[in-house]
């Protein structure tokens, strides 16, 4: 969380609770994510079952 906060992903708000507490919420920099990566998501639904088949013969030939 602490890296997606340096680079703007996300903000942290510490709250005055007991204990304390915290609270992220995406920045627009962050939500402008979205889009993209619900492409990727989609893509990989797509692509399962022939990733999992490659993934599988790769598995029987990579050395153990």
């Amino acid at each position: 969380m602490r890296r997606l906060e340096r680079n703007g992903m996300v903000e942290r708000r510490v709250l005055p609770t007991s204990p304390v507490g915290v609270e992220y919420s995406l920045t627009d920099l962050g939500a402008s994510l979205r889009e993209p990566f619900a492409h990727l998501y989609d893509w990989t639904v797509a692509n399962a079952s022939e990733i999992q088949t490659r993934q599988r013969d790769y598995d029987q030939r990579a050395p153990r």
